[in-house]
């Protein structure tokens, strides 16, 4: 096979991935818009559930959902992106930077499950803050900060290094050169890694259930108060064979919840480019 039949096999074969990748997409989210739309009403997103479900909304859940998701991704994304600054930018090539990408990497891969058991033990028990909001959005900051640390890492080492040394030979410091330079060329790829994070916190089930979640539908006045969840709630009522309609009715909720925060940053993200 020559050079001309093997370009085009390849991007065949990567075509292929593309569109494979897609059709899965498209199955799953189909699948639960078609299960889960007879459920959807403006009772259904704003009234609270009653008979454990059976009835009612689910406006206590999407409530809780958004304060979780936005607690954790306030608290991991100036860590993340800090720490990303420190070892692109203040740092040299060391075994200390290279022990804390493994251990970034490391904690990647821990099961949310034991996420979930540390916030239980740590912040519920030995911190003192109990069943709660607090607990909840601090344990989903953990289990989403490496993805933001090594995305912001990515994205910041990508920025070209003579544009920095414009900077500095115009008379910049290196602090503004990393305000005006680094930042505003890297915001991109730290801005992916965050709605990456988000993502995921408002998608947890096992670290909201041991840390955050309840079955009353209450709504909390206070971060130290526990509160109902998406995921949670939609656990219950699939594992308990409460009500499956319900139960797809909330699955597409929390997928809208979050393609609108995904959109949402993203129209932030163009914004700030255009204003540049």
């Amino acid at each position: 096979m020559d050079r001309h039949h093997k370009d085009r096999l390849m991007k065949g074969v990567l075509w292929g991935a593309a569109l494979l990748t897609i059709a899965v997409l498209v199955l799953i989210v189909g699948f639960i818009v078609v299960k889960g739309a007879p459920a959807i009403s403006w009772e259904f997103l704003t009234e609270k559930p009653l008979r454990s479900g059976r009835l009612g909304g689910i406006w206590p859940a999407i409530l809780g959902t958004i304060y979780l998701a936005g607690l954790a991704v306030l608290v991991a994304t100036p860590i993340g992106v800090g720490g990303a600054l420190f070892l692109t930018e203040f740092t040299k090539e060391t075994k200390f930077t290279k022990l804390v990408r493994f251990g970034a990497d490391t904690l990647n891969g821990v099961p949310s499950i034991i996420f979930g058991l540390f916030g239980f033990a740590f912040l519920v028990f030995y911190m003192g803050f109990g069943i709660s909001i607090l607990s909840g959005g601090l344990t989903l900051a953990f289990m989403i900060l490496p993805t933001v640390f090594r995305t912001s890492e990515e994205a910041i080492r990508a920025v070209p290094r003579w544009d920095k040394e414009g900077s500095y030979a115009l008379g910049a410091t290196k602090l503004q050169t990393i305000w005006r330079v680094v930042l505003p060329q890297s915001i991109s790829g730290i801005v992916t890694g965050i709605i990456l994070g988000l993502g995921r916190a408002a998608g947890e089930t096992a670290p909201i259930i041991f840390t955050a979640a309840i079955l009353n539908p209450i709504i909390p006045s206070s971060i130290m108060h526990p509160t109902m969840a998406l995921p949670a709630h939609l656990y219950t009522l699939t594992s308990e064979g409460i009500s499956m309609e319900n139960a797809f009715g909330t699955a597409l909720v929390l997928i809208a919840m979050v393609l609108a925060f995904n959109f949402a940053i993203s129209i932030l993200r163009k914004k700030k480019a255009i204003r540049r």
